[in-house]
């Protein structure tokens, strides 16, 4: 029995150190959960939740999507709840204003606002992996700015494996069509400062720990075999064009 009980005991222990290295909220939150309704929205994934196998899991995924996305979205509902003024402003518009939000539940809209703003943008850039890789005004734009796709890629994967803790490293993009590089904290994001993003890679750990554990350089190497390079042309030249919001 004392053998039985020390199982469970360590069981129990590593389990829970999972769930803290998943996310340090609660994952109650679901789309359909009630308390979620409010202006801003959960958007079903653009695809099936095992469509970027083996790269990233399909568990990885139901988790990242339908639990955590998801209590950043009731989390910000319910934050702006009776402040229509600031509830009903563009996501991008809010986050540029934080300073404007009152002090009692800023960070809260920071921090959630910023994990729906993320998140959102993150299911739109990825797709099933063997799609095509840049090419045209993006290629162009890669080559110019950072020399090329591998400079890039050796790029933003040190910049998002020195990100302490958990955080998001982004490549940015202005309406002249200028990329650059700009790694982030928690879920803050360059739309803070009134910047648009064209890509990003999330490093929190639930967002990759299930398939690769402590391995987050593995991981971001293999994130780039789901990028939509199609997805991320779209939002390139959207920015040029002044309409890209999230």
């Amino acid at each position: 029995m004392m053998i039985e009980r020390r199982t469970f005991l360590m069981t129990a222990g590593a389990a829970t150190a999972v769930a803290a290295g998943l996310g340090s909220f609660a994952l109650t939150a679901s789309a359909t959960d009630p308390a979620a309704e409010g202006p801003f929205k959960l958007a079903p994934l653009p695809y099936d939740p095992a469509a970027l196998e083996p790269h990233v899991d399909a568990t990885t995924m139901g988790i990242h999507h339908g639990k955590h996305h998801a209590a950043y979205v009731k989390n910000l509902n319910a934050a702006l709840a009776g402040k229509a003024e600031l509830a009903n402003l563009p996501l991008e518009t809010l986050l540029s204003k934080l300073n404007d939000v009152p002090e009692a539940i800023r960070t809260t809209v920071r921090n959630n606002g910023g994990g729906h703003a993320n998140h959102t943008m993150f299911w739109q850039i990825m797709g099933a992996p063997g799609g095509p890789g840049p090419g045209g005004d993006i290629a162009a734009a890669i080559e110019r700015d950072f020399g090329g796709l591998e400079k890039l890629q050796e790029t933003f994967n040190a910049a998002g494996g020195k990100v302490f803790g958990s955080g998001w490293v982004f490549v940015t993009v202005d309406k002249a069509g200028k990329l650059a590089l700009e790694p982030r904290p928690n879920q803050d994001t360059p739309l803070m400062d009134g910047k648009r993003v064209l890509f990003g890679n999330d490093v929190w750990e639930h967002a990759y720990y299930l398939k690769y554990q402590n391995k987050r350089a593995d991981y971001l190497k293999a994130w780039w075999n789901v990028a939509n390079w199609k997805a991320i042309a779209d939002r390139y030249a959207a920015a040029k064009a002044g309409t890209l919001t999230i």
